[in-house]
């Protein structure tokens, strides 16, 4: 049972960190703000839960595992917050999503 376990909290690290690094590259190669803050937002919050996952599973049934069910749950509850609020500071500052090109460009006349 031990080793069942283990080996589901390491694929639960190992799968977190993998979106976690996705997430940071993501943030670097996407063209505007917007986009960048939608990586970045949804990385902190699927990759931290896997993590946290991960991490409960090998404190086991401890004092542990209860501060970092708090630490969960503070996470999920604050990241998105935080992303709003970045975001509707960015709208109220002026800086606009970069909308693609249009299909079809309207003459000049």
């Amino acid at each position: 049972m031990a080793m069942v376990v283990d080996v589901a909290s390491w694929v639960l690290l190992t799968v977190g960190g993998f979106f976690v690094l996705v997430g940071g590259i993501g943030a670097l190669r996407m063209p505007d703000l917007y986009t960048r803050m939608h990586a970045a937002s949804v990385t902190d919050s699927l990759g931290a839960m896997l993590v946290l996952g991960g991490l409960v599973l090998q404190a086991g049934i401890t004092l542990e595992t209860v501060k970092l069910a708090a630490i969960l749950i503070f996470m999920l509850f604050t990241s998105p917050t935080a992303a709003n609020a970045l975001a509707s500071a960015a709208l109220l500052a002026g800086i606009n999503p970069g909308l693609a090109k249009p299909w079809r460009q309207e003459p000049r006349s």
